[in-house]
């Protein structure tokens, strides 16, 4: 009984080389399939976009291990696809042209304060979106944001229009901490004076 369960948890279904095969082909294929599907996929999620990687997870997760459901195979698929992964962004690293053919290149949603409405459209990012977006950083609208950019990973970047509020109030009370002390200075001037 020992034996087996020891036989079962580490001894491999299938050959060493498929179990490292099957990994890498389905790497590529997701890296491929992701790039197609678009940058909003990546990082700006409705519920319908977390059912699908859910799904897609599930779903390759056979075509990674096969039948194999030891754990010797677990690992071997898991080391895999992490030496794979190391070995891609290492590579795109010092090939920047590469790099942006795979990744893409950032897509500014308002320039100079105004919507890229067919940018907005390609990138399927709605209004609303948007808006949830901006908010999260602090703007209280769009209309705060002078630039806004999708970037390759799927991050949305704001540009605020003017000072933030919190560099006006800063400024603000730098400038009364500064007249609080001339005021301070004038006074142990006066003081002085008055001793002599």
């Amino acid at each position: 009984m020992e034996a087996k369960l020891w036989h079962d948890m580490f001894v491999l279904g299938l050959p060493f080389i498929e179990k490292m095969v099957r990994p890498v082909v389905i790497y590529g294929f997701l890296i491929i399939g992701l790039r197609l599907a678009g940058k909003r996929q990546l990082a700006q999620l409705n519920p319908f976009d977390l059912v699908v990687l859910m799904t897609l997870a599930n779903t390759v997760q056979n075509a990674i291990i096969g039948d194999d459901t030891t754990l010797t195979g677990g690992i071997i698929g898991a080391g895999t696809l992490l030496v794979v992964n190391y070995a891609v962004v290492r590579f795109l690293y010092s090939h920047r042209k590469i790099d942006h053919l795979i990744e893409g290149r950032p897509d500014v949603l308002i320039e100079e304060g105004h919507l890229q409405r067919e940018r907005l459209k390609k990138e399927l990012v709605t209004l609303e979106e948007l808006r949830a977006a901006a908010h999260r950083q602090g703007f209280n609208s769009l209309d705060e944001v002078e630039r806004a950019v999708l970037e390759p990973g799927g991050t949305l970047s704001f540009i605020r229009k003017g000072p933030a509020p919190e560099d006006v109030r800063h400024r603000e009370l730098l400038h009364r901490l500064e007249e609080m002390s001339n005021a301070l200075a004038r006074i142990e001037a006066q003081t002085r004076g008055s001793e002599t």
